[in-house]
């Protein structure tokens, strides 16, 4: 019977430790090719390290823009629902009579919705107004409960905000925006103690105000306005019916369900064809999302378009580096390298080529952000996952575009190639 012949351990184990010698050296080799000719792959890389930062800081500005508009939003309340009068539908649009809405309005509100915690009517009455010196000009006066100043979140900069028992007993005072206060006064504090004259009837201006952020287009509030109690405001206009109703919310959770209860008790109140919209900052998010979403994504077009290019690039360079190096291919056949170790050689040429420009790219949109924060203070999120995720699409690049040289390289003939000159 034949024997079996079965090898030493020693010369196992120098056949079993051959493979990885083997990619070792080759490995080596594309990084002496790269070394070889360090200004091609530089330039080569450069596109590639353009696109991995472009890719980290387009998901930077997305964080930060996002990072914005919530604090925005919180700033502004998350849990305040407003509702206002919008006019009749088209069926009733020969009906001359507003329907707006009224204090009353509010209070049933108040009593049917549950997890209401403030409420306030806003009351506008735009005029002409006597301030300062004796000068008339275009001011917007806003009659308003004292809860106006935490359900809108209202910043008191100077003085005080009227309270519960200047409402009641219909004291005669006022607050007006910094923007007022500097222009008509010079200072905020200077504004404090002196008279404005509201349909002749003089308030004593008792604080100065500003909203705590900017409100996105949705605020009542204007650059020149005056608050004054709503129960003054409405004796002064001889009407229950109001603008503007601001309700907060005990839980944010509840906002959805709120909104729509608050709209079925206003319109239960009012006649069918009269429409109302009663919002919340649910909505003013879905749009900044949607916002920033297409933003981004225009953003990461671009990304994809300039991390092509530089691909395209990576993909000529080798396929003239194979085309000058074709001699050099045959002899590696010649002497016993196999097809897959060309195809490995060129292919992690073009892998080393990208992950260079990828790893510069990274280390540029890390840096920017970083430096942005140290230097001028204001916190910029980074997203080190995108970091992960550049350089993975580096490498991927580099093989999408680099396995057409590779492969052109690997199927040369030997003989032709060592004719070759």
């Amino acid at each position: 019977m034949p024997q079996t012949l079965i090898a030493p351990p020693a010369i196992t184990s120098r056949l079993n430790s051959r493979r990885p010698i083997v990619l070792r050296e080759i490995l080596t080799m594309s990084l002496d090719s790269l070394r070889a000719d360090k200004v091609r792959a530089a330039m080569t890389a450069l596109g590639m390290a353009v696109g991995t930062a472009a890719l980290i800081l387009v998901v930077t500005i997305a964080l930060t823009g996002k990072t914005y508009v919530m604090a925005q939003i919180e700033a502004v309340g998350t849990n305040v629902i407003w509702a206002e009068y919008s006019g009749v539908t088209n069926a009733a649009a020969n009906v001359t009579a507003a329907d707006y809405l009224t204090v009353n309005d509010m209070t049933a509100a108040e009593q049917q919705v549950p997890g209401i915690k403030e409420a306030s009517p806003v009351l506008n009455m735009h005029q002409r107004m006597a301030v300062g010196s004796g000068k008339e000009r275009e001011i917007l006066v806003l009659g308003v409960s004292p809860e106006y100043r935490s359900v809108r979140r209202i910043v008191g900069s100077a003085g005080r905000f009227f309270d519960q028992q200047d409402s009641q007993s219909g004291a005669k005072v006022a607050l007006i925006t910094e923007n007022l206060a500097r222009s008509q006064y010079g200072s905020l504090d200077s504004a404090l103690g002196q008279t404005v004259k509201i349909q002749e009837v003089p308030f004593v201006i008792i604080g100065t105000f500003r909203e705590s952020v900017d409100t996105m287009g949705r605020s009542e509030i204007e650059d020149d306005t005056v608050l004054i109690p709503y129960s003054v405001a409405r004796s002064m206009t001889g009407t229950p019916a109001v603008n503007q109703i601001y309700f907060s919310m005990y839980d944010s959770s509840e906002i959805p369900a709120a909104t729509d209860s608050i709209k079925r008790v206003i319109s239960a109140r009012h006649r069918p064809e009269s429409v109302y919209d009663v919002s919340n900052m649910t909505e003013v998010l879905r749009l900044a999302n949607k916002t920033a979403f297409a933003f981004t994504a225009v953003l990461l077009l671009f990304t994809a378009v300039t991390l092509i290019a530089a691909g395209v690039g990576i993909m000529n360079i080798m396929l003239a580096t194979v085309h000058t190096r074709i001699h050099e291919i045959g002899v590696r056949r010649a002497i016993g390298a196999t097809t897959r170790s060309i195809l490995v050689q060129f292919l992690s040429e073009a892998v080393f080529i990208a992950l260079l420009g990828g790893v510069v790219g990274t280390v540029v949109g890390l840096g920017v952000p970083i430096s942005l924060e140290i230097f001028t203070g204001y916190h910029i999120p980074v997203s080190f996952l995108s970091a992960f995720v550049a350089l993975f699409v580096s490498c991927a690049v580099g093989i999408v575009f680099g396995i057409t040289p590779a492969k052109n390289a690997a199927r040369l003939d030997p003989v032709e190639a060592l004719r070759h000159e």
